[in-house]
């Protein structure tokens, strides 16, 4: 398991574990976490699964691929380094750790 936490806008944290091989999406649907809508279910149709990584992660995530990249466009504030669609982080041991935090909103 790793340990994930999320950040709501207003400042809320939830800390989770999550099984390795599932997403972070998953990880935030499935313990009911707000501010990651996932209206897609985790097809990188959409960007309703918006975060913006702890700085201290950025580099340790694998990189973003051009879908990923592509959906971020339509993203409600994305920043061009911390900015990640949850649905593409599959999670392993090594994300054991890891700080994400959800915008103002989901568009």
């Amino acid at each position: 398991m790793a340990k994930i936490t999320y950040i709501e806008h207003n400042g809320t944290r939830h800390e989770v574990d999550v099984a390795p091989g599932m997403t972070v999406m998953e990880g935030a649907r499935d313990n009911g976490i707000a501010g990651i809508d996932a209206d897609c279910g985790g097809a990188c149709a959409c960007s309703t699964c918006h975060v913006y990584v702890a700085p201290e992660w950025v580099d340790r995530l694998e990189p973003k691929d051009p879908m990923e990249e592509d959906m971020l466009d339509f993203a409600y504030e994305p920043d061009p380094e911390r900015s990640r669609l949850t649905c593409q982080i599959r999670v392993t041991e090594d994300l054991d750790g890891l700080v994400v935090q959800m915008p103002e909103k989901q568009i």
